[in-house]
């Protein structure tokens, strides 16, 4: 498809504008990067727990939602490739400040909640296999503190650290593959648990159960969104994004749905369930003698991965909602030199500390994806609203059915019938209403300051 370069953003009075710096290929591995890590590698024993063996259904609709609404984004970044992603749309669809605002906080906050899971997947079982003298929560600190520090060097010091672990993570799932593989030929395992589901219901309960299993293993798909907010950072983004932003979700959901096949093959559903670190049992389980603490320590590269980026695209949206007005225009404030958000970095830093100190793995990563199912919701409906919307240049176009889908399957996922537990409604309420504050303060600034 024929489009127009976009222009470098202009450089203002104040701030200098973001560096251009992430190429085609570059951007494909950030989105592979930015999926893979800590859902899979952390969360697929929970995932178990809820539905049993056939682990690699969740899994399998998981994909399919994520690549609906995938298609969404990509158009909407290629219409309009600036940097606040959901928040951005939302606002051109609907024009009600305080919904952007909403929708932007329920961004930051999904990306602060999946990097403090990563926090607390690192310091687990898996760092278990080199030490426990360290506490964990101060582990998860120490590491968040250390994310900050390479983000403030620049991005691209920071894709570059993406790459890098992305390679490394994409090795440990090669690993669980190739075990997997051996099992096979072998004639280990056990086939019989990938039709195995939890419990003896039937019906609306095993429905609800696998809708549960399937909204928390959604967390292992989120991501690529994240990378929308990369969109000024990117070269050519509106020709780049639609061919790697389908790329990450489909390499990804392909690698996602073998492992969870070879993950119950091997090991017992219950056994995945009781550990932060169930890849690390389908190693030990899988008859190559493969060392654990070798991939315990891929793992940890997984995770940081993830948290790396989560950090990164948290402050990138800062920067694009103080820009908006949204937020005090103080976040938008760059380092002349690194030309990075320093203020957003430090300000999401500080909480996602604050997060590791409020739940384990699985409730922080069952509200990142219950935060990124609602806004979702609301993006599909954006590209909807959005098409009356004409802009200058030529950009991926989504089937009209996609955001329908998008928007019904991400509702569903959202809701009750998921089986989530409530102290995820909870979390995500009491941050929701931390936000509402944050908008009324920043209101009244405005208008003191005689901005409307």
């Amino acid at each position: 498809m024929t489009t127009t370069r976009t222009p470098e953003p202009p450089a203002t009075a104040e701030e200098p504008p973001l560096k251009r710096a992430i190429g085609p290929r570059l951007l494909i591995l950030f989105v592979i990067g930015d999926i893979l890590g800590t859902g899979i590698y952390a969360t697929t024993g929970k995932v178990a727990g809820k539905v049993g063996g056939a682990l690699w259904l969740p899994f399998l609709i998981g994909f399919v939602v994520a690549i609906l609404t995938a298609a969404s984004y990509v158009e909407l970044v290629g219409k309009y490739p600036k940097a606040a992603g959901a928040a951005l749309y939302t606002q051109k669809a609907f024009k009600v400040p305080f919904l952007t605002f909403v929708v932007a906080f329920m961004v930051m906050c999904s990306g602060l909640s999946s990097a403090s899971a990563a926090a607390r997947a690192f310091s687990g079982d898996y760092l278990g296999e080199f030490t426990t003298a360290v506490p964990p929560t101060l582990v998860a600190i120490l590491f968040i503190l250390i994310l900050a520090a390479i983000n403030l060097r620049g991005v691209a010091e920071s894709v570059k650290a993406n790459v890098v672990l992305t390679i490394v993570e994409v090795t440990g799932l090669l690993v669980i593959l190739s075990i997997g593989a051996y099992a096979v030929l072998a004639g280990d395992g056990q086939p019989s648990r990938l039709t195995e589901f939890e419990g003896s219901g039937t019906g609306f309960a095993l429905m609800t159960g696998v809708l549960g299993a399937t909204a928390l293993g959604f967390f292992a798909f989120v991501g690529f969104e994240d990378s929308v907010n990369m969109a000024e950072e990117t070269k050519d983004p509106v020709r780049t994004f639609p061919r790697a932003i389908f790329i990450g979700v489909a390499v990804t959901g392909t690698i996602y749905v073998l492992v969870a096949l070879v993950s119950s093959l091997l090991v017992d559903h219950r056994t995945l369930e009781g550990s932060s670190g169930p890849l690390l049992e389908v190693v030990k389980a899988g008859g190559i003698d493969f060392p654990p603490k070798l991939f315990a320590l891929i793992a940890l590269f997984a995770v940081t991965n993830s948290a790396l980026i989560n950090i990164m695209m948290a402050s990138r949206l800062c920067y694009g909602m103080a820009n908006e007005r949204i937020l005090p225009p103080a976040m938008g404030r760059v380092l002349a030199k690194r030309r990075t958000p320093w203020v957003g970095i430090v300000f999401v830093s500080v909480l996602a500390i604050g997060l590791v100190t409020t739940g384990e793995i699985e409730g922080l990563g069952d509200t990142t994806a219950f935060l990124l199912l609602c806004v979702f919701a609301v993006v599909n409906i954006s590209v909807l609203v959005l098409r009356k919307d004409r802009v200058d240049h030529h950009h991926f176009r989504t089937p009209t059915a996609l955001p329908v889908l998008g928007a019904i399957t991400a509702l569903i996922l959202a809701s009750p019938i998921a089986d989530r537990d409530a102290d995820v409604y909870i979390r995500a309420g009491v941050l929701l209403l931390i936000g509402i504050g944050l908008w009324v303060v920043n209101k009244m600034v405005m208008t003191a300051r005689g901005r409307t």
